[in-house]
């Protein structure tokens, strides 16, 4: 899986790049088939966001964003945003693959 990574107005660390790509991947693993992600640190002020698009073919782009005074704080909402939609995605194709058996008339 690709991963971009764009900075507006922010300057990032390196362990806040692998923080965040290890997490992106961690995540894109359980979907498995995730083509690539783009990962945003944007700063305005004392506000700093991270929004992060994960593209997979099949379905629509997953997108979660999150905001705080610290990036690191920021990146671990927005993971755990990515993750619950992961999950919940997961559980509708579960629904969806498990449908009630129809018994026939008379039986």
């Amino acid at each position: 899986m690709e991963i971009i990574f764009h900075a507006h107005h922010a300057t990032i660390s390196d362990s806040m790049r692998r923080r965040a790509e290890g997490g992106v991947r961690r995540i894109g693993r359980r979907i498995g088939r995730a083509v690539d992600a783009v990962i945003r640190f944007e700063q305005d002020g004392p506000m700093k966001r991270v929004e992060i698009v994960l593209h997979t073919p099949p379905k629509r782009d997953i997108i979660a964003r999150a905001e705080s005074r610290y990036f690191g704080l920021a990146l671990t909402a927005c993971l755990e945003r990515l993750s619950a939609q992961v999950t919940s995605l997961g559980k509708a194709t579960v629904a969806k693959r498990t449908r009630p058996v129809r018994l026939a008339a008379g039986a």
